[in-house]
This record gives structure tokens, C-alpha cells and sequence, in this order.
């Protein structure tokens, strides 16, 4: 999600489509609508099919990646959500950005 410099939510924009288990997904990719429209931040978000909303690794080092991709562009980043049935998880309520 792309938000305004009033954390409004200003367009929400599908960088990838994964598969069953796996999903490509490189900083570049998901900046670069956010750099385009001028974003002030971003939120994003992904599921996870297994119903199993706990991080794996490979999420918590995209989301390193993702929080120091914003800090280069000054763009940042309020919360990584994944998204499993009708459970979540934050990263920013459990202080992982």
C-alpha cells in the first residue's frame, strides 16, 4: 500500500504473484510504484496459503532489506502484515521493523 504524508492510504499496488510456496520479490520491484507516485510511506503486505502467519526467514530478511531500501529513498516502510486465513501478524506490533 502506497500512503500520503497523512498515512492515507494512497493506492494499493500488487508488486508479485507468488506460487503455492514461494514468492519472488526484490526491493527494487516493490518500490518502484512508490517512487513513481511520489509515496511518502509504505505498508506492505503478503500471505501466507500454509495458514501459518509466523515470519520465516526468508520475510524477516526481505523486510531488513525492504525497511534499508526505504531508508535510502526516504520513502519508509510502517509495517510488513502477513496475512494467513483469518489470522496476521505485524511486524511493526512485534517491533521487527
Amino acid at each position: 500500500m502506497l500512503l500520503t504524508s497523512a498515512n492515507k492510504v494512497q493506492a494499493e499496488v500488487r508488486t508479485t504473484t507468488g506460487t503455492l510456496n514461494a514468492s519472488l520479490a526484490h526491493p527494487r520491484e516493490c518500490f518502484a510504484e512508490a517512487v513513481q507516485r511520489r509515496a511518502a510511506g509504505v505498508v506492505f503486505v503478503h500471505n501466507h496459503p500454509s495458514g501459518n502467519p509466523e515470519p520465516s526467514g526468508e520475510d524477516l530478511s526481505l523486510t531488513r532489506q525492504l525497511v534499508e531500501a526505504g531508508r535510502v529513498l526516504g520513502i519508509p516502510v510502517h509495517d510488513h502484515v502477513i496475512i494467513a486465513g483469518d489470522r496476521y501478524t505485524s511486524f511493526a506490533d512485534r517491533g521487527l521493523l
